[in-house]
This record gives structure tokens, C-alpha cells and sequence, in this order.
């Protein structure tokens, strides 16, 4: 066991875990994040992906101890990194039934938000399909997905919260 100091959706914690934990592991077990999900344990799927200093990462393959002194957002956690860019996202998700058991959401949410902040531009539903394109669903074959991200980057755009988002996300680094 060590000591490790992260910061998780903004909350700054010394914390004792395993030195062979993985991120999402030490998320999971000491933060009790549940909106992190794993299902493949090899980097493959995407369900576990969260942002660590401003950077998408698949938890379950990073080590916690390589966290310490990093700050790490959950999908939970976008909310304060940008509240309407965080309910853009999950309004059109919503509205365009992006989702079935809901499981890779979150790991989909996160890379979204990296990404939407990475393009600065509107998206066609392939562009946007193209983004999440290391994350796996087994449920909806991906067309509502893509509508959803593709459908908040249009509103992004409309209402100028790129720029904020991209200024936050500055700041979190």
C-alpha cells in the first residue's frame, strides 16, 4: 500500500491503495465513482475513459499511483468543468436515444466532451462517429451516437459554448 494525493472532479484527497491498482481501480474502490465503468480491462473497449489533466485516458490501464498530483474528471465531473457543455452533451444523447443499457455511455460522454473541445467546429454524423471510434457499444450500432455528438457540436457552436469550454479545460490543466 501507498500513499497517493488526486484530485477528482475537483475534490483534492490523500488516499491509501494497492500499488499495482489501475486508475479506474482507485476510482472505483477508494472515490466509490461508479460512473466509471469497466468492461474489458484492456484498454479496448473505452467504457473507463476519464480525464486526467485535461487529457482522455482509459483508466483501467493507467497505474493510480502515475495519478498522484493529477487532476482526474469522471463524466460526473464535466459539470464543473463546463456545466452547459455537460448538459448539451447529455440532452441530445438523451433526445437522440444514444444509448440502450447505458454502459458505455460514460467512457462515450467523456470522449465526446475531448473531443468537441479538440475540434472547435461543427460535425458531420461521420466526423462524429470517427471521434468515439475506440469506443465500443454493443447496443445501438452507433447512428444515434453520432447524431447526438454531431447534434451538440451544432449547438455548441449556436451558442458560444465552445469557447467557454475550451477556456475550462485550459484552466483544468
Amino acid at each position: 500500500m501507498s500513499q497517493i494525493e488526486i484530485t477528482v472532479n475537483g475534490v483534492r484527497a490523500a488516499v491509501e491503495c494497492p500499488e499495482d491498482w489501475t486508475l479506474a481501480e482507485v476510482l472505483r474502490e477508494t472515490f466509490d465513482r461508479i460512473d466509471v465503468n469497466v468492461a474489458c480491462g484492456h484498454g479496448v473497449c473505452g467504457s473507463c475513459t476519464v480525464i486526467v489533466d485535461g487529457k482522455p485516458v482509459r483508466s483501467c490501464l493507467e497505474l493510480g499511483q502515475r495519478a498522484a498530483g493529477r487532476s482526474v474528471t469522471t463524466v460526473s465531473g464535466l459539470v464543473d468543468l463546463d456545466l452547459e457543455t455537460a448538459q448539451v452533451l447529455r440532452t441530445c444523447f438523451v433526445e437522440e436515444n444514444a444509448f440502450q443499457c447505458g454502459f458505455c455511455t460514460p467512457g462515450m460522454v467523456v470522449t465526446a466532451f475531448c473531443g468537441l473541445l479538440r475540434e472547435k467546429r461543427r460535425l458531420a454524423p461521420a466526423e462524429a462517429r470517427e471521434m468515439v471510434n475506440g469506443n465500443l457499444c454493443r447496443c445501438t450500432g452507433y447512428t444515434a451516437i453520432a447524431r447526438a455528438i454531431a447534434r451538440a457540436s451544432d449547438a455548441l457552436d449556436a451558442g458560444g459554448a465552445r469557447d467557454r469550454m475550451t477556456k475550462a479545460m485550459e484552466e483544468e490543466q
